[in-house]
C-alpha cells in the first residue's frame, strides 16, 4: 500500500532517530493491518518514522523508531531481548548513497513495498525520494519486518530489520 503523507518531516536527519520497545500507540499518519497466520500486526507511519504493533498468542509487542522527544535511546546497531515468551531481535544500519544511487534504490523499494499485501509506504511532498516504508512477513515460526527511512537531502537510507519469535528452549 502506497500513500502520500501530507506532512513535513518530524525528524529531519537519520541521526535524529531513536529506538523504543514497548511504547503505546503513537498518533499515526497512515496504518495498515496485516494478518500473518495467527499474528496480527499494525504497521504505522509516524511522519518520517515507524511503529509496529504485534499481537500473537495473547502476547503483545511494539517497536518504535522515531524522533522521540526526551528519549535517551539512540538507534542501536542491534538489540536482542526477551519480550514475554518471545525473542525480539532488531538491527539497523545507515546506507550512504550518491544522488543517483539513492534515486534508484528509492524507486526499487517503493515498487517492492507498494504492491505487496503486507507492505506500507508513505512518500512526503517535495521529494519523490523522501519516504518511509515497512514490509512484514511470516517465516518459520517468526514474524519479521523490515523498514526503510529515506533522507534524500543527506543521501542516507536507514534500514532496519526485526524478528520476533517463540523462545527456543536451551538444549543440554
Amino acid at each position: 500500500m502506497l500513500t502520500t503523507l501530507n506532512t513535513s518531516y518530524t525528524d529531519t536527519r537519520a541521526a535524529d532517530l531513536a529506538w523504543a520497545l514497548g511504547r503505546g500507540p503513537l498518533p499515526a499518519l497512515a496504518t495498515h493491518g496485516v494478518d500473518l497466520s495467527g499474528a496480527r500486526l499494525e504497521l504505522r507511519l509516524l511522519g518520517a518514522s515507524h511503529q509496529v504493533l504485534l499481537e500473537q498468542d495473547g502476547g503483545a509487542c511494539s517497536e518504535t523508531v522515531a524522533c522521540i522527544p526526551g528519549s535517551s535511546t539512540p538507534l542501536p546497531l542491534g538489540v536482542s531481548e526477551r519480550v514475554g515468551e518471545w525473542e525480539y531481535e532488531f538491527a539497523a544500519r545507515v546506507e550512504e548513497l550518491t544522488a543517483r544511487q539513492f534515486a534508484a534504490r528509492a524507486q526499487e523499494l517503493l515498487a517492492l513495498v507498494s504492491d505487496h499485501p503486507n507492505g506500507l509506504a508513505g512518500t512526503f511532498p517535495g521529494s519523490p525520494h523522501a519516504f518511509t516504508a515497512l514490509l512484514a512477513q511470516r517465516d518459520e515460526g517468526s514474524v519479521r519486518w523490515r523498514t526503510w527511512h529515506a533522507y534524500p537531502q543527506e543521501g542516507q537510507l536507514v534500514v532496519t530489520r526485526t524478528r520476533v519469535g517463540v523462545r527456543t528452549p536451551a538444549v543440554l
